[in-house]
């Protein structure tokens, strides 16, 4: 069953990461960078301070946790333990398949962009949700770049899906850790000023 689901991973990496035109390639390199979205996280930074006030310090810490949990459970357990080789790292794959400019890692299961990205959606949408119509693009950016790992030959689709779970998993314990112990901070506060 696993070798059955393993050679349906690689066909359609194989397709998906076939679809590629000259013209796309820079733009998604860009895409799977990091530099690129730092005026992207200017943004988000300025929304959630402008929607929480001073209550954005407990955010920033959740953020800052859900994507300690998702990275560190993909990079730092995930890809050592299943030691899955990045396609571009495969070499059945040579002369068939397409990269561009950078493979990374020898490992690949499960992708941290994908992992990392798809937290930071999901926190997002997990605080705001009563209070901000629209956090939900968060999971077309994070599609987005999480696509962009396996155009350029870096990731098999089973890793991003795989990361991105982990992800989603990860934010939600964060946004869980966060309530908890926002709550008792501030029933402590308020037991101190009674």
């Amino acid at each position: 069953m696993i070798e059955t689901l393993k050679h349906w991973d690689e066909e359609l990496f194989l397709f998906l990461n076939a679809q590629h035109q000259d013209w796309l390639d820079p733009i998604m390199f860009g895409i799977s960078g990091k530099l690129i979205w730092l005026p992207f996280y200017a943004l988000l930074v300025y929304l959630i301070i402008r929607n929480a006030g001073k209550g954005s310090i407990w955010i920033f810490i959740g953020i800052a946790l859900a994507i300690l949990f998702s990275d560190q459970i993909a990079s730092g357990f995930m890809k050592p333990f299943f030691e899955r080789p990045r396609p571009c790292h495969d070499p059945r794959w040579e002369g068939i398949m397409f990269n561009y400019k950078h493979c990374g890692g020898m490992y690949g299961f499960a992708s941290s962009h994908a992992s990392n990205t798809f937290s930071l959606a999901t926190y997002l949408l997990l605080t705001f949700h009563r209070k901000v119509k629209g956090f939900g693009w968060m999971f077309l950016w994070a599609a987005l770049v999480s696509y962009s790992r396996i155009y350029l030959g870096v990731h098999y689709p089973a890793d991003v899906i795989v990361g991105a779970i982990v992800g989603m998993i990860s934010a939600v314990i964060a946004w869980w850790l966060v309530v908890k112990i926002k709550m008792t901070t501030i029933r402590k506060v308020e037991k101190m000023g009674k």
